[in-house]
């Protein structure tokens, strides 16, 4: 009887969750306030991160900027200065788990604990899987997945005891589907999508709903990490406005954030399609970048 219960009333929730979404797309959504938040945003030296830290810093956050890159990360916090941000710079390697560490313990005794983190840090080296070095294999997985669970781990406890705070996955549209040449890339990113998915459903089980997760998930961005990238379905975006819309996303508490936002409805229908039209659909979208193959540098 309880199990005939239990399913009616998932059903209820279900048809309410589909009715609540569709209100919600002409309905605008409430926005948070981010001022006096402490936020800490990883490779905020370049790219995604140093337009995120802009769209903080125009809110007024306390923000705290780790870069591997000195130079870059201090260029980005003078700009959010200007904006009349709170701006503290710590030169930090992501892939070395003592050094975040040791950082964390200095931005809680110099500045405070961190309410808001941005794991955006990432490492990408394309080409195929013969041509990766070991240590790029290696440095890939370590900065782009390893370093999300060490930096959540220290500064989880303090969100925890406040039930307070959220945590940014910095993922990629190659966390639900796969690209050639870039396999150590890919699969650090599903590994990254199901951090924060595994993560979020532990703090529901927890109790701990004050705690927010939000996961962005663009197609390609001109970043210069990879470069001449181009596709024919897609866009390739520039950091700024996926910076712009992933500050969208943490604003309202958007759990999924994929850029362009239809990526989700093409997403979807690929579940649902059988291997030869989605090896036909690859062949249309004609990803290309360059690459090393057969340790020659070529466009792929």
């Amino acid at each position: 009887m309880n199990i005939i219960l239990d399913l009616l009333l998932l059903l209820i929730i279900i048809i309410y969750s589909y009715l609540e979404s569709l209100v919600k797309v002409f309905i605008p959504q409430r926005r948070k306030s981010v001022a006096g938040e402490i936020v800490l945003i990883t490779g905020a030296g370049h790219g995604i991160g140093r337009h995120t830290a802009y769209e903080f810093a125009k809110r007024k956050s306390r923000l705290v900027l780790w870069d591997i890159n000195k130079h870059g990360v201090e260029e980005t916090a003078a700009e959010c200065r200007k904006l009349g941000a709170i701006t503290h710079v710590f030169v930090v390697d992501c892939s070395n788990r003592g050094e975040i560490y040791d950082s964390v313990n200095q931005v809680k005794k110099e500045v405070g604990d961190v309410t808001i983190v941005v794991n955006n840090a990432g490492a990408i080296y394309p080409a195929d899987l013969l041509s990766t070095k070991d240590e790029e294999i290696t440095k890939t997985f370590e900065v782009n997945i390893l370093g999300h669970f060490w930096i959540t781990k220290a500064l989880l406890p303090a969100m925890m005891q406040r039930n307070h705070g959220h945590i940014v996955t910095v993922a990629s549209v190659c966390g639900h589907g796969v690209i050639p040449y870039i396999i150590p890339y890919c699969s650090s990113k599903f590994a990254a999508v199901g951090f924060h998915r595994a993560l979020t459903s532990e703090f529901e089980a927890l109790g701990k709903t004050g705690i927010k997760t939000s996961c962005l998930c663009p197609v390609f961005v001109n970043t210069g990490f990879t470069k001449n990238p181009s596709t024919r379905l897609f866009p390739v975006l520039e950091t700024n406005e996926v910076a712009r819309s992933l500050i969208d996303g943490i604003l309202t508490n958007k759990k999924m954030i994929f850029v362009p936002s239809y990526l989700s409805i093409f997403l979807t229908l690929e579940r649902f399609l059988p291997e030869r039209a989605l090896a036909a659909i690859n062949h249309v979208q004609d990803i290309q970048f360059e690459a090393v193959v057969g340790h020659k540098t070529k466009m792929k």
